[in-house]
This record gives C-alpha cells, structure tokens and sequence, in this order.
C-alpha cells in the first residue's frame, strides 16, 4: 500500500471579514512551507476571490464549503460546482452536519452534491457523523454505513472508476463539533476503519489510498495523537482554523502514513 499524504483542510464556515482574512491568510501562507501535508482553505462563497487571490503561487489550495446538486439554472441563491472552478477551486464539502441539520439535507441530496462535484473536476470531502443520541444508543456505525452507501451507490451507478479515488471522506461526530468534547483516539480509528472496510467492499483496493478526515473540536493538544492513529489521514478544522498559529500547529502534527 502506499503512503497517503496527509490532509489538513481548515472550515472557516460562517465566518470571516476581508480584513480578517487577509491577515489570516498572510500567516498560514507564512508557515505552510514548514508542513508536510496538504493544507486547505475552504472559506465562505464571498470571500473565494480574495481566498484565490492571496493564496495563489503558494503551497495552500483553497474550496468552498458547499454546492448545489443542480449543475446548473433557476435555482435563485445557489451556486453550482462549474461556478467554483473560475476561483480556482480544488476542493468542495459536502454533507457537513450543519447542513444536514439546519438545511435539512439528506445523504441522497449530499450523493447528487457530490457527483456534481466530481463533473466539474473538483475532489469532494463527504462529511458523515452521527449525533449524540445515536452514539449512545449504539447506532454509530448504522449511521455512518447508511450515509456512506449513498455516496458508494453513486458512484458505482455513474461508472466512472477515476472518480472513486477522487473522493476524500470526513468523519465528523456531531456531538463533538464546536463543543470542545472531541473523539477519543480509539474512538475516531474505529469508525475510521469500518469507513476504509465500507470503501473495500464497494471499491477494492481503491480503499488503501482513500484520505479519511477526522473533524470536530481538533486542537494542537490533541491532533498529533489522532493523526497516529492509522486511518485517521488528517482533519476537518472547525475553530482552530480561524487561527493561524493553531491552524499551523495542526497541520504540524500532520505525517504520511505507509
């Protein structure tokens, strides 16, 4: 199997002011030659022009937080993945736990999300997670199977096998995003490996070179022992994205698995 490079992509979700951002983004362009993953930018639609233009000619790409299943038409307010591209876009989430429960999204609604991802030529990162209550009553991994099925189902529908290493996944417990309570190591290798596991039965040895994030509530303090874990391949950063210092210091603890 080979190596799979790590991945650190920062969410800024609903945040930012262009003040703000270009300071933030000054000091992670400043200590991104340092890391050794690849660092990611996905920051709100408004700012993508002024993400391009103060990121570009340096190591850190940058993505949108979100995309319309529509390829395109009457759909007032939203903005297809094509769009995305002419801000030179590399990468778009979807399926984020916010959107599903504020936004009311299912995981069919994130499969079609994700394939128009896929037709512009962008990587989608798939969020999946399950809430508290579903933890507690032992449902973690029905939860995670049946909304990773809809993305497998696609994919395997569309025929297209290039795009199935185009795929990164991101496990996100809800009950850990913006809480300060975080996965333990053991925790997030488990559900990390039933996702690998999930990938190889829909897609083969496809599964070994698959980057499977973990999100919710990571920090300097604790990102070194979750990234050891061995399908842990980097993080979705909520908060400590907002911060330079801390972003870096993520992104730090960051090496490439074998």
């Amino acid at each position: 199997m080979s190596a799979r490079k790590k991945l650190v992509a920062g969410n800024w979700k609903m945040n930012g002011t262009l003040a703000a951002n270009a300071e933030l983004l000054h000091g992670i362009k400043q200590g991104a030659l340092a890391t050794a993953c690849d660092l990611v930018v996905c920051a709100p639609f408004p700012y993508l022009a002024q993400t391009s233009a103060e990121l570009l000619g340096s190591p850190v790409t940058w993505g949108a937080q979100d995309c319309s299943a529509h390829a395109q038409g009457a759909y007032t307010g939203e903005v297809s993945a094509a769009m995305l591209t002419d801000f030179g876009c590399r990468w778009v989430i979807v399926g984020h736990s916010e959107r599903r429960q504020y936004h009311a999204e299912s995981s069919a609604l994130v499969a079609a999300k994700t394939m128009q991802v896929l037709r512009a030529g962008l990587t989608p990162i798939v969020c999946v997670g399950e809430t508290f209550e579903e933890r507690d009553a032992g449902q973690t991994l029905a939860v995670i199977e049946s909304q990773l099925r809809a993305v497998t189902s696609a994919l395997a529908q569309a025929g297209e096998s290039q795009w199935v290493n185009r795929v990164v996944v991101a496990y996100e417990p809800v009950w850990a995003i913006g809480t300060g309570r975080t996965a333990s190591s053991t925790q997030a290798q488990e559900v990390h490996a039933f996702i690998r596991a999930q990938w190889r039965t829909a897609f083969g040895t496809s599964a070994d070179a698959l980057r499977i994030l973990y999100g919710g509530s990571v920090k300097p303090g604790n990102a070194a022992e979750l990234f050891d874990q061995p399908d842990v391949d980097g993080g979705l950063i909520g908060g400590a994205s907002l911060k330079a210092d801390d972003f870096l210091g993520i992104a730090a603890s960051a090496k490439a698995v074998a």
